[in-house]
């Protein structure tokens, strides 16, 4: 991708870069990243554009808008493609860890809006997933197709998003350049062989996670509540790291700890 992200500054409060750097990868795909210097999380969120209404896959680890304003980011997005009364929103989450549904409260009372509860049944539910975690789920958005695939394993309730018309697989917190914690080992290898299957059958662009905590050093991350990281790798990885992760969770077989690879970590509690 023809972007170079913005990590962080070295003193967090004499940081002049917006709160939430904005990334065009098409005229109706947009991927937002939490500046450093609000959350150290700096998480990764994707505002997708349909004909009828659009899907936000996460809403931040910051609620205030005076310090992260994402529900007026959001808006001027859709606003200079769809600025016809009626148009609609979905607000989703790749899981419900506070670093990634913070922002809700911000499209509270929003017309048109939708925001998909974070928790296991809420998300069967309004998916219409006929048995979790097997089988998948589509989202129309009007004239494009998101397929939503159940990804527990790092959280309970996890999906993974497909989105038909780029290729771009987001896969949330179960795979991205950083930390894959593995609360529950059967579900986490569960689908991270689910996704190897999927992907064997789709044409992936690139796989989109929602963190970078990688160094560009192999297997050396960035410890936890850094602020600065100039030297980060890019934040897209590709099918074959699907693939990776797979031969990597064999290898690791469960054992408790943590275990380092080239462009993930991961860590089994």
């Amino acid at each position: 991708m023809d972007v170079t992200w913005h990590a962080g500054w070295p003193s967090p409060k004499h940081d002049t870069a917006p709160e939430i750097q904005v990334h065009t990868h098409d005229e109706r795909t947009f991927i937002l990243r939490q500046n450093k210097s609000v959350h150290y999380e700096a998480p990764f969120l994707f505002l997708l554009l349909g004909e009828d209404r659009a899907l936000l896959l996460d809403t931040g680890a910051t609620p205030e808008p005076e310090y992260f304003p994402l529900r007026r980011v959001v808006d001027e997005l859709i606003a200079a493609v769809h600025p016809e009364p009626g148009y609609g929103l979905v607000v989703a989450h790749t899981h419900g860890h506070g670093d990634h549904v913070a922002g809700d409260g911000q499209f509270d009372g929003r017309d048109n809006t939708v925001v998909v509860g974070p928790g296991l049944d809420e998300v069967v539910a309004y998916y219409g997933f006929p048995d979790w975690p097997s089988g998948l789920a589509e989202l129309d958005l009007g004239g494009r197709i998101v397929d939503v695939i159940p990804g527990p394993g790092h959280e309970s309730a996890a999906t993974v998003f497909f989105d038909r018309d780029t290729g771009l697989l987001f896969t949330g917190d179960s795979l991205y350049p950083g930390r894959l914690y593995v609360r529950d080992w059967p579900a986490f290898v569960a689908t991270v062989d689910r996704l190897a299957e999927f992907c064997a059958t789709r044409q992936v662009t690139h796989v989109l996670g929602c963190h970078i905590e990688m160094t560009a050093e192999p297997g050396k991350d960035y410890p936890r509540g850094t602020t600065y990281q100039p030297d980060e790798p890019p934040l897209e990885l590709t099918v074959d790291h699907v693939y990776q992760l797979q031969r990597a969770l064999a290898k690791v077989d469960g054992a408790k700890g943590i275990h380092r690879f080239d462009d993930f970590i991961v860590q089994v509690f």
